[in-house]
C-alpha cells in the first residue's frame, strides 16, 4: 500500500514505478492502486495522464514487454531484481508505445530510477539493455506469425488459453482486430440526457466549456469526447445532469428492452445505475423502475446519479437476486445484466486479462443460469426479458439462453433488429438480431464487446 512518504513524490515516472510494482509484485488491482496514488499526489493534469498511460499500458502489454526484454537480458526477466525488472518494463513501454517520448528520455529516466533504488551497478544494466533495444527496435523478433497462438499471445499480450479459445470461434483477422482494440485506451463516450435537452444542445454546451467533441454516428444519444482540459465533474453540463458516461454497447442493451412510458420495469443487478437511468430517460421519467443490487454502497451511487440526472421513478432495493421471493410483483420488462468474465471489455481493466482462467468461467455459468431462472419469474405475461453480458464467450451467452429456453418453454426468443435500426450493424449481425441473439465483437463498431438476447413470455 502507499506509504506516507509516497505522497510527496512528484516525479510521474517514479509514481508509475511504485504503482506497477504494487500491481505486478504484490498483486494489487491496477485501477484501485492508481486511483489511490493519483488522489494523494499533487500532479499537474498532463502528469496525471502520463502516469495513467504508463501504468495501464505497462500492465496491459506485460507479456509483449517481457518477451522483448528477454531477447536482450542475460538472465530471464523473472529472475531479475523486482525493482529492476519493473523499471525496465515501464521504460520499454514508453519506448515502444509512446511515440512522443524520445528514447534517450526513457533511458535516462530508467538509470535515475534504478540508481535511486539499487545503486549504480544495476543502473548500468538498465542503461545497456535499453540502449541496445533502442538501436534494434526495427528488427525485434517475435514468434512466427504462422504459429498463430504464440504469435498473437505475445505480440498482443494476452494469455495463450484465451487466444486459443478465440481462434477456435473466430477467423484469424477477426481475432487480430479484436486484440488490437482490446489494447487501446478506452474512448470516452457520453450519453445525452434527453430529459434535459437534445444532443445538439449538449454538444453546444460542451463546446462552450472548451470540450472537443462530436456526435456519435452509432447512436442517437452518444457524444464522443476527443479532448478536454478539465475533469468531467468540473463541466457545467455534468453538474446540471445533462449527460452520463456510458459506452454505446451498454446503451444498446436498453434500446433492445425498448422501455415504454408509464411501464413497470425491473433492473436486476443495477450497479450504480448506468442502464437504469437510461431506461428512465427513455420512459420520460414516467412509470416505475425497481432496481436491485446486492452491494449496498452502489445503491447510494445510483441515488446520486438519479438525482443529478433529475430522475425520480427509480426505487433502489438492497437485495440478493437469488433470494428474492417468487411472489414479487411481475413487470412488463426485465433487464438482467449478469456478472461475467468481461472478455469484451479487457481494455477497461489493465490487469483483468492476467486474473482470468477457464475454471472461473465455468463457475460463472452456474451463477448466470440461476440468475436467469430468477429473472424469468419476474416477467409478466406478454412481457420481455433481456439478458446481457459484457463478454463474447459462448458458454456464458448463447448456451445459457438456449438451455433456459429449453427448460422454460413459456419463453421464446424475440428479434430486435427493428429496435437497433439506428446502429450500423452489418448484414450478418442484423440477421442475428432479427433472430433474438446478438454478439458485438470488441472494436467491430468502435464499441466494447457485448452479448444480448431478448425473450418474450408467451
Amino acid at each position: 500500500m502507499q506509504s506516507q512518504t509516497d505522497k510527496s513524490v512528484k516525479d510521474p515516472r517514479k509514481i508509475s514505478l511504485l504503482i506497477v510494482y504494487q500491481v505486478l509484485e504484490k498483486g494489487a488491482y491496477t485501477n484501485i492502486t492508481l486511483d489511490k496514488y493519483l488522489r494523494t499526489a499533487n500532479l499537474l493534469p498532463d502528469d496525471r495522464h502520463l502516469v495513467t498511460e504508463i501504468v495501464n499500458g505497462t500492465v496491459r502489454m506485460l507479456k509483449h514487454l517481457d518477451w522483448v526484454l528477454n531477447l536482450f537480458l542475460r538472465k530471464p526477466i523473472g529472475t531479475q531484481n523486482p525493482w529492476l525488472r519493473n523499471v525496465l518494463r515501464i521504460s520499454l513501454y514508453q519506448m515502444l508505445f509512446m511515440e512522443k517520448i524520445p528514447d534517450y528520455a526513457c533511458v535516462n529516466s530508467a538509470v535515475k530510477l534504478i540508481s535511486d533504488k539499487l545503486g549504480s551497478k544495476l543502473s548500468g544494466v538498465a542503461n545497456g539493455v535499453l540502449r541496445n533495444i533502442a538501436r534494434n527496435q526495427t528488427s525485434l523478433q517475435y514468434p512466427d506469425p504462422a504459429d498463430r497462438t504464440p504469435y498473437l499471445s505475445v505480440y498482443y499480450s494476452q494469455p495463450e488459453w484465451l487466444v486459443q479459445k478465440w481462434l477456435t470461434e473466430y477467423e484469424f483477422p477477426v481475432v487480430q482486430k479484436m486484440l488490437t482494440y482490446l489494447n487501446q485506451r478506452p474512448g470516452l463516450v457520453l450519453r445525452n440526457n434527453e430529459l434535459l435537452g437534445s444532443r445538439a444542445e449538449l454538444l453546444e454546451a460542451l463546446k462552450m466549456d472548451g470540450v472537443n467533441c462530436l456526435a456519435s454516428p452509432r447512436t442517437p444519444w452518444g457524444v464522443l469526447i476527443e479532448g478536454l482540459d478539465k475533469s468531467l465533474e468540473e463541466l457545467r453540463a455534468y453538474q446540471e445532469g445533462r449527460f452520463y458516461v456510458q459506452n454505446e454497447a451498454s446503451m444498446v442493451a436498453v434500446a433492445i428492452l425498448n422501455p415504454g412510458m408509464g411501464e413497470h420495469l425491473i433492473d436486476l443487478g443495477c450497479g450504480v445505475g448506468g442502464k437504469t437511468t437510461f431506461m428512465a430517460e427513455l420512459m420520460n421519467d414516467t412509470g416505475q423502475i425497481d432496481a436491485y443490487e446486492i452491494y449496498e454502497h452502489k445503491l447510494g451511487l445510483l441515488k446520486a446519479n438519479s438525482d443529478r440526472l433529475h430522475i425520480s421513478i427509480i426505487a433502489g432495493h438492497h437485495q440478493d437476486i437469488l433470494t428474492m421471493p417468487t411472489g414479487q410483483a411481475m413487470a412488463q420488462g426485465v433487464l438482467l445484466d449478469v456478472p461475467c468474465s468481461g472478455l469484451g471489455v479487457l481494455n477497461r481493466r489493465a490487469d483483468s486479462r492476467w486474473r482470468k482462467n477457464e475454471a472461473d468461467i465455468i463457475g460463472l455459468t452456474e451463477l448466470q443460469s440461476s440468475l436467469l431462472e430468477k429473472a424469468g419469474q419476474l416477467v409478466a405475461s406478454g412481457g420481455s426479458l433481456v439478458y446481457s453480458t459484457c463478454t463474447i464467450n459462448r458458454c456464458e451467452n448463447e448456451d445459457i439462453v438456449l438451455q433456459y429456453l429449453q427448460n422454460n418453454p413459456v419463453f421464446v426468443l424475440e428479434g430486435f433488429a427493428n429496435e437497433l435500426g439506428f446502429f450500423p450493424l452489418d448484414e450478418v449481425d442484423k440477421n442475428e438480431a432479427a433472430a433474438g441473439m446478438l454478439t458485438i465483437i470488441p472494436g467491430k463498431y468502435g464499441t466494447d464487446g457485448m452479448f444480448y438476447a431478448r425473450m418474450r413470455r408467451r
